[in-house]
């Protein structure tokens, strides 16, 4: 099982390769993500450049978070893009990939996500929002080559982490 890649490792700010959801690398790449969310404790997403691999592919599963007011499921995405976002609000956010800190960071409250599902390469879109809808953007950021980081409002709306996972 791969390894969560940490800051400031140089694929977490590439932008991941678009896939072919249809691959067999890619379908196994998908079942990684979901191996590795499911073994790292707090973790509600993960996405293929926090575990090296500089592609579009990522997971999400909010469900059981205090803070899931809406959730789908596990989710295993490819090739996504936020089509409709609204409703924009600061929350706190943390990584992964940035284990040390967390921070304040302004994410749409409602998104539509269009993406391919990995293995049959079917278009998907989702409607979602709240603790979910931030996760997604999370994830999707990712395979664009961001952090939360670089989304903070400035160094004001950075904090050491207080509870390590």
């Amino acid at each position: 099982m791969r390894s969560v890649v940490t800051a400031p490792a140089s694929v977490l700010s590439t932008s991941g390769e678009v896939v072919d959801p249809t691959d067999p690398e890619v379908v196994r790449l998908a079942e990684e993500l979901v191996e590795v969310m499911r073994v790292s404790p707090g973790c509600v997403g993960l996405a293929a450049p926090q575990i090296g691999v500089s592609a579009q592919v990522f997971c999400v599963d909010v469900t059981g978070h205090p803070k899931a007011a809406i959730t789908h499921g596990t989710l295993v995405l490819c090739n996504a893009r936020i089509v409709e976002a609204s409703r924009w609000r600061p929350g706190r956010e943390g990584c992964m990939s940035v284990p040390d800190l967390t921070g304040d960071v302004k994410r749409a409250g409602r998104i539509v996500v269009e993406a391919v599902l990995p293995g049959t390469g079917e278009p998907f879109t989702l409607t979602t929002g709240a603790f979910e809808a931030r996760a997604v953007q999370h994830e999707i950021d990712h395979c664009a080559g961001k952090l939360f980081l670089d989304r903070v409002a400035g160094a004001h709306a950075v904090y050491q982490r207080k509870v390590y996972l």
